[in-house]
Order: C-alpha cells, then structure tokens, then sequence
C-alpha cells in the first residue's frame, strides 16, 4: 500500500536507487505491513533520496533492524567511464591479453565496427615477473624487488587502484596474494583487488576483467556505500547494512565495499526476486519479469520457478562488451526508459534513447528546465498520464512543454505533427524493448508465448501491453505498486554466496572423491561468510551445480546437481541432466558422446523471514463507482478515443475493466488497450489478457 504514516516497530528498510526514482519499501515484521515511499533521485548526494523517501514511507533509520539496498551505482560507473586511474599488475608475457581478448567481430561485414575499450590504458598495464604451471606449482618464483620496483613507478603515475591478475591463480592464490601484500605495503591509499578472490575459474581474459572492472569502480563504490553506512548509523541506524548482489542475494555493506563488481546488476535482480516470489504467491512457474525505469528497460526470466542465472555477462553489449565473470542473475538490458531522449539520428532516422533525461533535468514536462523530449513526454502528450495525477498529484506536469519539445526535435525534421511524433516514440521503444524480452527467452531456447510477463517500474505498466503483443505473449500481471516492485523484491532475497572452481574431468574417469573434497571446501567457505553476518537465517541451503560440456567442446553450459548424484556416483543421472540442459539451450544434444566437467559450483544461501502478500477485499466484476475517476481521450493508433479512468487502490478483488482504459496509481499508469481485458486478482494484481492488434 502507498502510505506516508508513521510506521510502528521494527522494520526491514529496502532502498532502490535508479537514475531517475528513488523507491523505499518498508516491511514491519511486527504488524506484516508494507509501507513504500518514491521520491526523485538526487544525483549529488544518493543518500538524500533514500532519506526522503524513507520518510514518504513514514519510517525512519533509528526503526530499522536491516537496511537493504540495491543501486545503479557501479554498473554507470562502468558504463560511463568515470571510475578511477587504474592499473593492471599482470604475469610476464600476458600484458596484452586484456586489450586483445576473444576478438570477437559479430558483425564482419560491418565498415565501421570498433573492438572493446579497455578500463586500463596500455601504458597503466605492468608486468610481473613470476610464474605457475596450470596445476598450481610454481615454475617461476615471484620477484618480489621488481614488484616493489613497479609500485614507486603507480606512486609516480599517482594511480588509485590497482588490479592483480596472475595466470592460474585459481589453482594457487599464493602469488597474488603476496603481490597484494606488498602493493598495499607501497600504496597504502590506493584500492587493491585481486582476480581469485572474484572468480576461481579459468579463462585470464575473462578473469582479468573481471579484476579491472571491480578496481575501476572500487574507490567510488566503496566511497558510495561507506558514506550510506555512516549517514544511516549516525541517524541512529544499529541494524545490519546488507547490499544486493547481481545474482538477487545479500551480502554485507563491509564485503560490497572490496568486492563492488558483485553488484553490477543489483537493482534489476532484485526485481527478478520479487517476479518470483510473486510467483510462488499466485502458483507460475514461467514467467518473464520485465522492468522500465527512467533510464532503461530490463527482463529476466523465471523457468520452473526458479530465476534464471548465469556465471557472466557481457557489461556494455555484445560488440564492444567487456566480459565480467561472475555470477549473475541472467538479466539483458536496453538504454530504454521514460526518460529516453528521442532524437534524429545524422543519417535522418528517429532514435529513442540511451542518452536519458536523468532526474535532473528531467523529461521536458517535468518543469525542472528540459529541452529533449522524452519517452514519458510521448505518453503525457497522448493522454496516457495525467498531468494532474503524476506521483498522486505530487508533480503536476506540464504539457505545453512536452509538446514543444517533441514539435521541436522529433516532429518539425520530420514533417509531423506532434501526436503523430508521439506515436512514434512510443513504437520505437516498444520495438527496442521487445528486443531485451526476446534475449532472455527466445535467444534462450525459449518460446516467450509460453510465459506470462510481469510488468514493473515506473513506466513498465505503461507499455506493457504493446510489448505483450509484440511479443506474442498472451497474459500480463501487474503486481502492487509497480513502481516500487524492485525495493519490494529487495524484501524477499536471501543471503546469498556463490562459489565455483575450475575442475577439469571426464565424466566417465571423474574422481568422485576429490569432487566431494572440493564441494565441501567451497561449502565451508559459503557456511563461514554467513556466519560473519550479524542476522541470523531462519535456514541454510546449499545447492551444487557443474559446467560441463562434450568432449571437444569449447564453451561450458551449468547444470544443477542434486547431491544424491554424486554420493551414489551416478555417472548415466549426472549425463542425462546435462543433455536435458543442452537440448534447452542450443535445441540438440548426443547422450552417446562423452562429456567433460569443467568448473564446480556451489550455492549458499541463508533464508531470511518474508513478507506475506496481503489479500485484498473481494466484490463482483462491476467495479465500485467510486474507482472510477472519469474520462479522458487517448490516443492509440490513428484514433483519439474516449477512454475511463481507475484509480487502483479503489478496486477489489473480481473487479474487471475493458479496455480502452487507464488504471492510476501513485507511481504508476496501467494502458489497457482496446480488447484488452483486466481482471484483479485476490492479493491486488491486474491480471490483463492480451487482444486485439498493436496500436
């Protein structure tokens, strides 16, 4: 529910930081309420807009026993380039791997394509002298003088952070770990990171930027996350601070702080988390969870239940991406969002996005000084949101200024007017975002027509519908206050440690015993980390999993294990699941090859209390009039029809609305189109079945 009262006993406070909307979720485990709050992102200082929107919530710090937060700040850190002077300490002779990488060319036709840009110049890039045989034993000692030779040169080039890749240090972590030792001897103020603590599989080019990325952003995030620590705690806060990792789990604000690169995806995990715990609550197991902010549009998928993952992506698109080997929520993005720019691009074509109005200034009916019209500034001039009823009435927006802005930029260089402008920005970002929806199913092996989609943030409601058709997809749900639906997923995650290590084996000669060996170590390590957490989980959970692959293979794909396998040394179970896994994923598998383990992969996770989803009163199909809020024309398509207004948190249970109509709430607007029809379901989601044609 949307409330600014003042909550009573002890909270769990979630905070999601986008580039535009800061939201607050507020659970009371005392009474089982949920209380959120959304304000604007205040760019200058991020720890302003959490405490408004705490307060909008109508909690305060000094309440809370757990703070959990999720936020952009590490990913825009990267992808924006604005992380701090680096250096890269890598093994004699590899110094180039980083610059080189897979060389990948997608496109090979293509005049004008440019390869990745490293974090770390060429110059910034040194050498160290020593070396290990892939099995771990050393071949070269470490010198240790010329290490501490290149550290006087870092102080001369006045670096702040340095990264240590060391080839095999998966298999022997002794090298880099007295490399470290004496750069944080030589530099005590730079911030120092090491490959094999982030990730213990092979791979030195993935692994390497995995190391670089997390030094990169490392001084910011940690500077960022220190300074939510002492703001909270000086505000009376005694809880646990805790921060959301890109696979959807927790871990400690004092971790986050050395190991930054695990919250690249923080945010849109958290959404996937919510997905499926909305999930469990209704019975789905298949579902697609989609999220529109301001800035950009993401999608996940829930398969059987369980959210899909990966153990790396691909930061910044496949062409000029740089690879971070982690694990991850599988989660692909679009620079689309309601603050998307819609511009015309040099060759005369209308573009929408990446470049995003921001919080500041904003789209151009915000009134806050924008110029460049918007996604949100389509939707106000086709009548989609009210200029009277934005954030419950708490922004007015202006029209006139979204109008002259599209007029100006969009419909004069084409010859428009400026509704049929509009209606161009929009198709344009349902197309762009149609493509993130398609990349985490069909380009999964996934038919997205078998799933339902979830649609979430501020402006998911909003495009929704069109997105669904685009896509085939035949039901849609949207959940409780949209706009908040990744702080509320934020309720919902576990502490969370991932571990895998590079284990290479033919199935058919796999030493089970040592297999065993090594899931134990990884589990001891998983069990200890939340041990060191000051709350204490209802539960533990352990899960293992393996890459494998057919024998002459290059890439690796995850299968989950049960543990039964590998104590009753079920070779044919262990093989019969990784085909199952392959036929998924690439739609052809061959039982009669042999297969190889590659890497071993253990999941500890400690169950933390959850909310209960609230149901809502129940009444007949006829809404009550007083949700009906009046009419308005908007436009779809060619036509400007006459269509009803709701106010949402009037409706119950069985209410069910036809389409055309407009569903508001205080963060939000839900689009039905003509022949879609929307049914609310017992815990208050819209439940929306898909019709008629795209408009």
């Amino acid at each position: 529910m949307e409330s600014d009262q003042k909550t009573s006993g002890r909270i769990r406070l979630a905070a999601d930081i986008g580039g535009t909307f800061t939201d607050i979720a507020a659970f009371n485990t005392s009474t089982g309420r949920l209380h959120f709050g959304k304000t604007l992102s205040t760019p200058d200082s991020l720890i302003d807009g959490i405490a408004t929107g705490a307060s909008k919530a109508g909690a305060a710090f000094s309440d809370a026993d757990i703070f959990l937060h999720g936020s952009t700040v590490a990913i825009n850190t990267m992808l924006e380039r604005t992380g701090a002077k680096t250096a890269l300490l890598i093994t004699e002779g590899f110094r180039d791997i980083y610059e080189i990488g897979r060389v990948n060319r997608p496109d090979a036709y293509n005049l004008f394509f440019q390869k990745h840009e490293p974090l770390v110049e060429r110059a910034l890039r040194f050498e160290v002298h020593e070396r290990l045989f892939a099995e771990g034993d050393v071949y070269k000692p470490l010198d240790e003088d010329h290490v501490r030779a290149t550290c006087r040169r870092l102080r001369e080039e006045r670096v702040d952070a340095v990264a240590i890749l060391l080839l095999h240090c998966y298999a022997n972590p002794a090298h880099e770990l007295r490399v470290r030792e004496i750069v944080e001897e030589e530099l005590p103020d730079a911030f120092v990171s090491t490959s094999h603590e982030l990730s213990q599989e092979y791979r030195e080019f993935e692994r390497c930027s995995t190391v670089v990325a997390n030094a990169y952003i490392g001084p910011k995030v940690k500077g960022y996350i220190s300074g939510i620590g002492d703001r909270i705690r000086a505000d009376g806060f005694d809880g646990s601070f805790l921060v959301v990792q890109s696979t959807g789990g927790l871990y400690d604000g004092e971790q986050a702080q050395r190991q930054c690169v695990r919250m690249l995806e923080s945010g849109p995990a958290a959404g996937v988390i919510g997905t499926q715990a909305l999930c469990d609550a209704l019975g789905m197991e298949n579902a697609i969870a989609f999220d529109m902010g301001g800035t950009t549009a993401k999608a996940g998928v829930i398969h059987h239940g369980e959210a899909l993952t990966t153990g790396s992506a691909l930061i910044g698109g496949y062409e000029r991406a740089l690879p971070i080997q982690i694990a991850m929520m599988d989660i692909f993005e679009v620079g689309t969002g309601g603050g998307s720019i819609a511009r015309i691009a040099d060759e005369g074509g209308l573009r929408v996005g990446p470049q995003s109005a921001s919080a500041q200034p904003g789209p151009a009916c915000y009134g806050q000084g924008g110029t460049e019209p918007t996604v949100t500034d389509a939707n106000v001039l086709l009548g989609r949101l009210s200029p009277d009823r934005f954030l419950g009435g708490e922004m007015t927006l202006d029209v006139a200024a979204a109008e002259a802005a599209i007029l100006d930029k969009v419909g004069n260089p084409l010859g428009l007017e400026a509704v049929e402008a509009a209606q161009g920005v929009l198709r344009i970002a349902v197309t762009s975002m149609s493509h993130a929806v398609k990349a985490v199913t069909t380009e999964r092996g996934l038919d997205a027509g078998d799933f339902a989609m979830v649609a979430y943030g501020g402006a998911g409601p909003l495009h929704a519908c069109n997105i669904a058709r685009e896509m085939g997809i035949r039901k849609l749900i949207i959940p409780r206050s949209p706009g908040h639906f990744s702080a509320f997923g934020m309720l919902f995650s576990d502490l969370r440690y991932d571990y895998v290590r590079s284990r290479f084996a033919r199935l058919a000669d796999a030493d089970f015993a040592d297999i065993e060996a090594v899931y134990a170590e990884l589990e001891a390590e998983g069990l200890a980390e939340i041990e060191k957490v000051s709350v204490t989980p209802e539960r533990v959970v352990i899960a293992r999993g393996a890459d494998m692959r057919y024998v002459g293979q290059e890439h690796a794909v995850t299968v989950d294990l049960s543990s039964d396998l590998f104590a009753n040394e079920d070779r044919a179970g262990i093989k019969a699941r990784f085909d199952a896994i392959h036929d998924l994923r690439y739609g052809t598998c061959a039982p009669g090859e042999r297969s190889e383990i590659v890497s071993l992969r253990v999941t500890v996770t400690g169950m933390l209390e959850k909310p209960l989803l609230e149901e809502i009163a129940r009444g007949d199909a006829t809404p009550p009039s007083s949700a009906h809020t009046g009419n308005r024309p908007v436009r779809f398509g060619e036509d400007a029809l006459e269509t009803a207004t709701w106010d949402r948190m009037a409706l119950i249970a069985g209410n069910r609305i036809e389409g055309p109509a407009l569903i508001e709430e205080h963060a939000s607007t839900t689009v039905l189109h003509p022949g879609d029809t929307c049914e609310v379901d017992a815990f208050g989601n819209l439940v929306i079945s898909i019709g008629g044609s795209a408009s």
